[in-house]
């Protein structure tokens, strides 16, 4: 499987083009995606008009754009101009976009080539695109296992070989958790670091765009096109917001390891032992912290998330834009509308934030809520004075089977190590860390390091030093 850096190498060698690669990824898609389901929409005329002026470029000889030619495929709660956006429900299966999001043009005019939109959760909502209206994906490891969510789709595209690279959403762990399931990098940006408009808004303080990727120097190049500034975004974040982040020879990861005690896998725990052993031979130091609060966060993210989602779903209401069904009056449209278009998960979480935002429950809940959040970013600050880094694996379990995952409970407990790092806005990043052997089939498992705030480039020069590299000698060998 080819990476970015792979493709513009050979491109501007002339070993291939542009054109060649973007007919062979179609001819991949057209082949496996009915068995994947990765595509909720492929923009194969535009794609290859893209391709084509990328080619000619090329062929010239110049200065060419980072991303020229690169085919890249997007989830489909990110806005293309012109293009269906149904952030996989019913509710907006015939909404087309009238304006591209900010990172869809930070890209574009880096030369990317937009190959198509990728199925996801609804709205974002779930943890193995089981949720999505459209039907699920698969995962290309096992096609009976899911790929993770919310960016299932993203994820299953990348590994499939559908694409180099795919931009997915992170609200809790939406990036990470399918780039474990599916043996990909996956990067969750410090929050601000990248603009939300044009996305699909979940959990407003929550959400962060991110890539999914086969290596960290990818992930890096298609992060720095997207960052930065946007005054469509109040809450983007300058350079300088926070202190400066160094980058190190040798890095201190912090292990909260009463974490670790429950309801993890054990071949999740065996390999994850492996990879500490690894970073130890590589010279890094690896200590045990306690992390009380971080432990606590899943409860806390259960509140905050929905209470936005309650928030932020009040525009979909058969009224604005999206289906709308016939009432008797008003409130009969907004009551059929969303009972019609919304599926159960968004149904659940929207009842869940109505509840806790409601007179006499506010401060119980949602209140105590924001109070831990603070807290854990102060623990986080704490933690960071001792250690540069913080390693977890990235989810407690493999993929898990099509339809095993009954219980909305269970599902939410796949988010243990991810959803801590959207309530403190740190930036984070899943590796693959080995596999563990399923019902024959080998199945990818991924391991998390967080930074502190505006840490990116730590975790880029830790991924690129530590993961990178160890790929880079073992295709070599």
């Amino acid at each position: 499987m080819k990476t970015i850096s792979e493709l513009v190498a050979a491109y501007k060698s002339g070993d291939t083009t542009p054109v060649e690669v973007v007919k062979e990824y179609f001819a991949t898609i057209k082949k496996d995606d009915a068995d994947i389901h990765a595509f909720l929409h492929l923009y194969e005329e535009e794609a290859l008009e893209a391709a084509e002026a990328a080619t000619e470029i090329y062929k010239k000889g110049g200065r060419t754009a980072p991303l020229l030619g690169i085919p890249l495929a997007f989830k489909n709660n990110i806005l293309i101009k012109g293009r269906l956006a149904t952030g996989g429900s019913k509710i907006l299966e015939k909404y087309t976009a009238i304006y591209d999001a900010t990172i869809i043009e930070r890209l574009r005019d880096a030369g990317a080539v937009i190959v198509g939109s990728t199925n996801l959760d609804e709205f974002a909502m779930g943890g193995s695109t089981e949720n999505s209206a459209f039907g699920p994906s698969k995962n290309p490891h096992d096609i009976d296992r899911v790929p993770g969510g919310s960016s299932g789709g993203s994820a299953a595209a990348v590994a499939a070989g559908f694409v180099p690279a795919a931009l997915g959403t992170d609200t809790g762990g939406s990036v990470r958790q399918p780039a474990s399931y599916c043996g990909l990098v996956g990067y969750k940006p410090t929050y601000g670091a990248v603009s939300r408009y044009g996305l699909m808004a979940m959990g407003s303080s929550l959400d962060q765009a991110g890539p999914l990727t086969h290596t960290v120097a990818d992930a890096k190049l298609l992060h720095d096109t997207m960052s930065g500034l946007d005054p469509m975004d109040a809450t983007t974040i300058a350079d300088d917001t926070y202190p400066t982040v160094e980058t190190k020879e040798s890095y201190t990861f912090g292990v909260p390891r009463s974490f670790l005690k429950n309801g993890v896998d054990e071949d999740v725990l065996k390999t994850f032992e492996d990879h500490i052993e690894s970073l130890k031979a590589a010279g890094h130091k690896v200590v045990d912290i306690e992390l009380p609060l971080f432990e606590a966060g899943l409860a806390a993210y259960y509140i905050v998330m929905p209470a936005e989602v309650s928030s932020n779903f009040g525009r979909y209401d058969g009224i604005r834009y999206g289906l709308s069904v016939d009432g008797d009056d008003l409130l009969d449209v907004y009551k059929k509308s969303r009972a019609e278009g919304f599926g159960n998960e968004v149904k659940r979480r929207i009842l869940l934030g109505t509840h806790v935002l409601s007179s006499g429950y506010y401060d119980a809940y949602y209140g105590k809520a924001e109070i831990v959040r603070r807290k854990m970013r102060q623990e986080l600050n704490d933690t960071f004075k001792k250690v540069d880094l913080i390693l977890t694996p990235t989810a407690p379990t493999p993929a898990f089977k099509l339809g095993e995952q009954e219980d909305p409970l269970s599902m939410y407990a796949q988010d243990i190590f991810t959803v801590p790092v959207n309530l403190t806005g740190v930036p984070a990043i899943s590796l693959p860390m080995g596999t563990v052997d399923r019902d024959g089939k080998s199945l990818p498992v991924g391991v998390q390091y967080i930074a502190p705030h505006a840490g990116d480039e730590r975790l880029f020069d830790a991924g690129v030093r530590i993961y990178d590299k160890a790929r880079s000698n073992h295709s070599h060998s």
